[in-house]
């Protein structure tokens, strides 16, 4: 079992090598090739180390594989982890990067570059695998800035766009600000415990989960500090409140891009990160509140903004971001089983979305405006049928009572209801469960918006497109993929993708559909204890998931009201009403301008951090680099030594008797001053 998850672990890295250093000459379809069967192997071996987790019960083991720092009582060693939480995460993670690799057969077809794009896709595998897999902070680190690499390659993997290199610089710059928070947490761990090793580290904070921090005349909880810290970095890897900016943006890179970045790896992380430290947020109530707030405003925060985007990659943008924060909030009440099934459906119902959304862009002839889009049920009949599943999924479809229903009913309820049993003792969580009823309605609107807008009503594509379509108003970042074609698609009727790309849409259709309903009982029902192993802490004074059982009746079907109250709102809008959006977008009124410019966070940062920083870097390179100290340094040397040599420059005339004057002078001055010296000495 141990060679089999080195190998697991290993194959996509050795895939991006290929490709990236021999993709020229081996050639397109090799590099392809050799990528996408590496992943496939490592995707099947997730599935037998999963089935064995789950069915045979597979004790957890760590493979130590080489040292990587020893300093003192530091020690990090490269290792392979496996217990539930990494049985559930290699599956999500090779599952889905597996189906992004056959998609781009068909999505990258006409690309110029796919050896580069396919080894991009591995690496970033290859580091998603080795965080959800690290034994200890340091590699998790490793795997967590691996990421953020190889998604600012990929976010600017159409590097000749400016708004592509913008997006990928902007990913990379907001992620550091969360990833120092990060790294200030791992230090504290390590200043407070002696340890990094994960093993070695979670019955130290048991133990001494008392001890405090002195600072400024102040006492803080250590194991709170340290958590809030590494939470920091969790905001920014998984795109929460505040530093959530670089994910919309993060649509600049190709379709496949944004279904791995979105549906189950990078953004995941975080969540990951903080279930995997169950151990230490059992024991810091503190910090444990402000995940459930910073989630539970993201939850709302992004539904509100997917409202009033046109861009159909944007809108599942923000609805990746909404459903993060339900996954957080989830675990900040301490119903962390419930984060990670949510995290484990939503891979599959996500991923679909993208990529569906991805197909109807390809059959659209790159076509993103939703706004330009209508009555394609007709041209793209699979696409349509899968995203519709991906739709009643992420809505929560289902019938309480009888358990039935797609993924996200089993998920999603369970963290509503999880959310109303610690609300009951907790004010924050309280919060939590009525902005997850709210954010629930307002998902259920702007998820089938974008199905009647794109699918259903008058066609507005083509010879269908009105003339003098209001486009002044069109979203300024709706940028097309690489090859974009400048007619937008007019001319061209619509059609539905190849195979290629249809066969992952099916497969994961089929995840959408029966993942929740499947997995329930391991991950959140009777059987979660016996599933997780103690790779999941519920401390003893968390009783959260025993008490979600005991919801009442009106807990139970609020979800479905809601949703089923957003699909009426939306379908009376945009269906029997329809045009009635586009009135409503038009008058331009305060609240949808609110909402359609993202609560304006774009604005407030450039106005603040970006152009003070803008001014300080100025301040220091014009006035205190140029002016003060190349002025009196380098310049001042310089200019002063032209000056000097210009001024005895004029001392050589070019005539003889200038020179023997200038000869007699010194004679004459030798002569007096050894006149003056003898008469001294006499």
């Amino acid at each position: 079992m141990e060679q089999l998850v080195t190998v697991l672990v290993f194959a996509p890295l050795l895939g991006a090598l290929i490709a990236g250093l021999f993709g020229r000459r081996i050639g397109d379809i090799a590099s392809q090739s050799v990528t996408t069967g590496l992943l496939l192997l490592a995707c099947g071996l997730s599935w037998y180390t999963f089935s064995q987790w789950t069915w045979h019960e597979l004790a957890p083991f760590t493979v130590q594989i080489a040292p990587f720092i020893t300093i003192g009582d530091f020690q990090s060693n490269w290792a392979i982890r496996i217990d539930g939480l990494s049985a559930v995460m290699l599956v999500v993670v090779t599952t889905v990067a597996a189906l992004v690799h056959m998609y781009s057969w068909g999505y990258m077809a006409e690309d110029d570059s796919r050896p580069r794009f396919f080894a991009y896709l591995s690496l970033f595998t290859f580091a998603m695998l080795a965080l959800v897999t690290a034994a200890d902070f340091m590699q998790l680190f490793f795997g967590w800035e691996g990421v953020g690499l190889a998604s600012y390659l990929l976010i600017g993997f159409w590097f000749r766009k400016p708004t592509a290199n913008a997006a990928s610089i902007k990913a990379f710059v907001v992620n550091r600000v969360g990833d120092f928070g990060f790294a200030l947490g791992i230090m504290t761990v390590f200043w407070a415990y002696g340890t990094i090793q994960f093993a070695e580290l979670f019955p130290l904070v048991a133990e001494s989960a008392s001890r405090t921090w002195d600072f400024a005349g102040q006492s803080y909880a250590l194991v709170d500090l340290a958590c809030v810290l590494l939470f920091i970095g969790a905001m920014g890897k998984s795109a929460q409140f505040f530093l959530h900016t670089w994910l919309p943006d993060a649509m600049e890179g190709p379709t496949p891009v944004s279904a791995l970045i979105h549906a189950a790896t990078m953004v995941t992380a975080g969540v990951y990160m903080v279930c995997l430290l169950s151990p230490m947020f059992e024991y810091a109530p503190a910090a444990r509140n402000v995940v459930t707030l910073i989630g539970a405003v993201t939850a709302l925060f992004a539904a509100t903004v997917g409202l009033a985007q046109n861009d159909i990659k944007r809108v599942i943008a923000y609805s990746t971001c909404s459903q993060l924060g339900y996954m957080f909030f989830a675990a900040g009440v301490g119903a962390y089983q419930a984060a990670m099934f949510h995290l484990f459906t939503h891979a599959f119902f996500k991923a679909l979305l993208f990529l569906g959304a991805g197909s109807v862009i390809h059959g659209m002839h790159h076509e993103q405006d939703m706004r330009r889009m209508g009555g394609l049920w007709k041209y793209l009949p699979v696409t349509y049928a899968v995203m519709t599943i991906g739709t009643l999924a992420i809505t929560g479809f289902g019938i309480p009572g009888v358990d039935l229903g797609f993924a996200g009913f089993y998920s999603k309820d369970t963290i509503i209801e999880a959310a109303w049993a610690a609300g009951r003792e907790n004010g924050i969580a309280n919060f939590a469960f009525v902005v997850s009823l709210l954010a629930a309605g307002l998902t259920a609107f702007y998820s089938w918006r974008l199905a009647f807008m794109t699918f259903h009503g008058a066609p507005k594509w083509g010879e269908h497109a009105a003339h003098g379509h209001d486009d002044h108003h069109a979203d300024a970042h709706a940028a097309h993929d690489d090859h974009a074609h400048d007619d937008h698609g007019h001319g061209h009727t619509p059609h539905e993708s190849p195979w290629s790309m249809l066969v992952p849409l099916l497969v994961l259709a089929l995840g959408a559909l029966a993942a929740g309903y499947v997995f329930v009982e391991n991950f959140v029902g009777e059987e979660q204890a016996e599933f997780w192993r103690g790779a999941i802490v519920n401390g003893p004074h968390n009783h959260v998931l025993h008490e979600m059982h005991e919801a009442p009746l009106w807990v139970i079907l609020a979800p479905l009201v809601v949703s089923m109250t957003g699909l009426a709102i939306a379908w009376w809008v945009y269906i029997a009403r329809e045009g009635m959006g586009a009135r409503i977008a038009a008058r331009r009124g305060l609240l949808w301008t609110f909402l359609y410019n993202k609560w304006f966070f774009d604005e407030l940062y450039d106005a603040t951090f970006v152009r003070l920083a803008r001014f300080l870097g100025d301040l220091f390179w014009k006035g205190g680099d140029q002016k003060l100290i190349d002025g009196f340094g380098p310049d001042g040397v310089s200019a002063l030594s032209v000056a000097v040599g210009k001024r005895n420059g004029r001392l050589q005339t070019g005539y003889v008797y200038h020179y023997a004057f200038v000869m007699l002078l010194g004679v004459a001055g030798l002569l007096s001053f050894a006149l003056y010296a003898f008469s001294r000495g006499g």
